[in-house]
């Protein structure tokens, strides 16, 4: 009989001793729930909160973060300017006027409660996308939007990608965008099955020192969720840099020990970040970097040491949801084979450790 840890009380993840791993489940799960998201959500209520006066916000934390980043962008694509602000500064400066919609998987981050407080005390209208309606980041919001299914591991996958499906169903509702049934599905389930790309990237970069994340346009936001996943999933110290950003003066730190993913499915001005990304590469395997991509094509093969993986794109989406959506399975297999080929358990995030667990309890 298996021993139940003292530790392991509820609302953890379930515990196994060896993959399959919960996280893979969750990604496999996502191109019918996104599919579902993106087509049947109820967007009345967040659609009339942006509707109203502006300016109007997105906040999160952690992967709800890059969520709200995403959100942010497919909404200012569509028609309807958002930006994005990090939670816990929007809670000590709620915005002067227009809307606060909060990106909470959970319902009860911290911090997200705290930015949605804050501004309704300000007077701001306030929204919440969320998996938990029930918990308590709704009850400082005067339009929810429920996404239907909560991660059950804490290397969340869909916790990222619901909310930028739900972002897809607001952007159709709010400037009659057309999304055909199945072009969700298709597009999601195509980078589901380049698992076994991910990990022979995976297999090139799992011993580096360092891996730097980098992205252009909407490829920022997945080279920032890429980041903490393969920090959450495998404990390898991760950096995210934009574009130009790692040719000014990131080099000197990096050598034969550094890995680099260079994240490139952003379709707009498409060739001047091809043409860009490609001297990226060529200079960082110059000082010996390990280069691999996550791409939607035109980058040298040559150029890439470690490999690439493969990233769908389709045209009968807007290009920054696209790239999102074409993106989001294979960063997260990466991180997820990362973890395979390292030995770690992406489920707990290392809280079966007493130290981490405890450092978690100090500030949850």
């Amino acid at each position: 009989m298996t021993q139940i840890p003292d530790w392991l009380t509820e609302g953890y993840p379930e515990l196994r001793a060896a993959p399959p791993w919960v996280m893979q489940e969750m990604i496999e799960s996502q191109p019918d729930l996104l599919e579902q998201i993106a087509t049947t959500s109820d967007t009345a209520a967040l659609a009339l909160l942006l509707k109203g006066s502006g300016p109007h916000h997105t906040v999160g934390c952690g992967t709800s973060e890059h969520a709200s980043l995403a959100v942010a962008e497919i909404l200012t694509e569509a028609g309807t300017p958002v930006t994005s602000l990090q939670a816990f500064e929007a809670s000590l400066s709620p915005p002067a006027a227009g809307s606060v919609t909060g990106i909470s998987h959970s319902g009860s981050t911290w911090a997200t409660n705290e930015a949605l407080r804050a501004a309704r005390a300000a007077g701001r209208a306030t929204g919440v996308i969320t998996a938990g309606p029930q918990r308590a980041a709704s009850t400082h919001a005067d339009g929810v939007l429920a996404t239907p299914v909560e991660d059950a591991s804490w290397c969340h996958t869909v916790g990222y990608t619901s909310p930028i499906a739900a972002a897809l169903a607001l952007a159709a509702t709010l400037s009659q965008l057309e999304i055909a049934p199945g072009t969700v599905r298709d597009l999601v389930a195509a980078g589901v099955a380049v698992r076994a790309q991910a990990t022979a990237v995976a297999e090139q970069l799992a011993d580096a020192g360092q891996i730097i994340l980098v992205g252009s346009g909407a490829d920022r936001i997945a080279a920032r969720e890429l980041t903490l996943k393969i920090e959450e999933a495998s404990y390898l110290p991760s950096a995210m840099r934009d574009l130009e950003t790692f040719l000014h003066g990131h080099l000197p730190a990096c050598d034969d020990s550094t890995g680099l993913v260079l994240i490139h499915a952003d379709r707009r001005a498409s060739q001047r970040r091809t043409d860009r990304g490609s001297q990226l590469l060529t200079a960082a395997r110059r000082v010996g970097i390990r280069t691999a991509a996550i791409t939607t094509g035109g980058l040298p093969a040559d150029q890439l040491s470690a490999g690439s993986i493969d990233a769908p794109s389709t045209e009968e989406l807007p290009a920054a949801a696209a790239a999102l959506l074409g993106t989001a399975a294979p960063l997260q297999w990466l991180a997820h084979e990362l973890a395979i080929a390292r030995g770690t358990n992406p489920d707990l995030i290392r809280r079966d450790q007493a130290s981490y667990r405890e450092a978690a309890d100090s500030y949850e």
